[in-house]
């Protein structure tokens, strides 16, 4: 799945494998975690810039990885 992320400062298209697991209307406008200094690498002939944390339950359904509360886009998470 292709997705832009809003990281507050940039927007950066990623593809994520996730597709198998959410439909594009379930995940938009979601906050979700990005791991952004990953170099660029090609996936199905599009450039990905990040990767999209996410845990895998016993029974293999992805959960997204997000806090509880409400927070602005682009912060670090330390």
């Amino acid at each position: 799945m292709k997705l832009e992320i809003d990281l507050g400062f940039e927007k950066r298209t990623i593809v994520s494998g996730i597709a198998l697991h959410f439909k594009p209307e379930e995940i938009v406008g979601k906050k979700v975690v990005v791991v952004a200094n990953l170099a660029p690498r090609k996936m199905r002939g599009i450039e990905s810039n990040g990767m999209i944390l996410m845990a895998e339950d016993a029974e293999g359904k992805f959960i997204f990885i997000n806090g509880d509360t409400d927070c602005a886009n682009g912060l670090a998470i330390s």
